[in-house]
């Protein structure tokens, strides 16, 4: 940390998070050194992460529209990350002003950085959740006075699962919202890969090892055990990069050939 770094109160600058990482990644400026760090580690092993990124956060953005445009008008984001343009509510707002977002992360910085770009913002709302714990997220008055769940609504797990390791039960989270959702409800997951270039997996392994930025790298048929119940739509589970519904033409791609950091995305639909 550098004499000028500025610290949010309530954060320890030893410890990387995986929101600051991706902040990073895409170009932000709310990150520190330690988080700084692990990306650079990272990048020197897969150059491509940059991109990846940004492939990663077009999916999100393209999926939230196409089912906006579809007739969805609620969405909860899991693990929001920092607030990022365009974001969700910006971006489902276009096709329906009457869309409502909750954002959900546990991350203190998140929460400050949404609670000043949310102020007074009517239907959208910003949570202080963990992930892990479904019940207390399903619970939180914002997401109750927000979130009819007897309507189809969109549960974004972007870029999230992968930091939540086997024994804490990433299929029961999941479990616990479908369980919830109305059918026609929507879910969009983007998980890191256990395709991706092994050199990656072990630098990123060994620089996060014990931290909230810790990640476990998935095989296809892992991601694809997260949509039980859920019908895929689309393309199915395929390379971020590779996801839309709509023209090629409108599709221009970001990545050339594989990346070594492979991330893949799907959008499921409750039927039932």
């Amino acid at each position: 940390m550098t004499e000028l770094e500025r610290v949010p109160p309530g954060v320890d600058p030893s410890v990387p998070s995986s929101a600051r990482v991706y902040d990073y990644l895409l170009g932000g400026k709310d990150n520190l050194a330690v988080d700084r760090a692990i990306a650079e580690k990272l990048l020197a092993v897969a150059p491509d992460t940059r991109l990846v990124a940004r492939a990663n956060r077009r999916f999100q953005i393209d999926a939230v529209r196409h089912l906006a445009e579809q007739g969805t008008r609620q969405f909860i984001d899991l693990g929001t990350g920092i607030p990022t343009s365009p974001s969700i509510h910006e971006t489902v707002r276009e096709v329906n002003a009457s869309c409502r977002v909750v954002y959900v992360d546990y991350d203190p910085v998140v929460r400050l950085h949404a609670q000043v770009l949310l102020a007074d913002a009517p239907g959208i709302a910003s949570v202080q959740a963990d992930l892990r714990r479904p019940a207390e997220t399903l619970a939180d008055p914002h997401v109750i006075g927000l979130i009819d769940f007897e309507q189809p609504v969109c549960v974004l797990m972007v870029g999230v699962l992968h930091f939540v390791m086997d024994e804490e039960d990433p299929a029961g989270i999941v479990a616990a919202f479908r369980e919830r959702m109305a059918p026609g409800s929507h879910l969009v997951i983007a998980h890191a890969m256990a395709e991706s270039h092994p050199e990656a997996i072990s630098q990123l392994t060994m620089a996060t090892a014990g931290t909230s930025a810790q990640g476990r790298f998935r095989t296809h048929e892992e991601v694809l055990r997260l949509f039980d119940g859920f019908e895929l739509i689309g393309p199915g589970l395929v390379p971020v990069q590779d996801w839309h519904i709509g023209p090629d033409e409108a599709h221009l791609p970001l990545i050339d050939g594989v990346p070594r950091v492979l991330i893949k995305g799907g959008v499921g639909r409750l039927t039932a």
